[in-house]
């Protein structure tokens, strides 16, 4: 038996496009999108992203893993703030290998469920 998956986009009667689905691995993709496009990367989007990625190469500091928190916060809450309410963002160091893990705790608009989306660096 073969399944397929949806298109991934779809297109509304208004003419506007959003993704096909609002489930759950739509909205973790979202959330990784954001945080691994750097700002100035999308030509029509200049000031998308967040950019986190570039900052996992910097020295390991408190002040480094709050700006990462807060700037991780604020795209996500300027790009979804129509799908998601940001809980809080926590960037951690995941053990002696030199992972870095960001952890992004949001409540979804549509049903108030609370959902954790964990991503590690090496």
């Amino acid at each position: 038996m073969t399944t397929t998956a949806p298109f991934p986009f779809t297109v509304s009667s208004t003419g506007s496009v959003s993704p096909a689905g609002a489930d759950d691995a739509a909205l973790n993709a979202k959330i990784v999108q954001i945080l691994f496009t750097t700002p100035g990367e999308r030509v029509n989007e200049p000031e998308f992203g967040c950019g986190i990625s570039n900052l996992v190469f910097d020295a390991d500091t408190a002040v480094l893993a709050a700006a990462m928190e807060f700037t991780a916060g604020q795209a996500l809450t300027r790009w979804l703030a129509d799908d998601i309410v940001v809980d809080g963002v926590d960037v951690a160091d995941a053990g002696p290998d030199g992972a870095l893990t960001v952890s992004v705790v949001y409540t979804r608009r549509r049903d108030a469920a609370r959902q954790t989306v964990r991503i590690t660096f090496r």
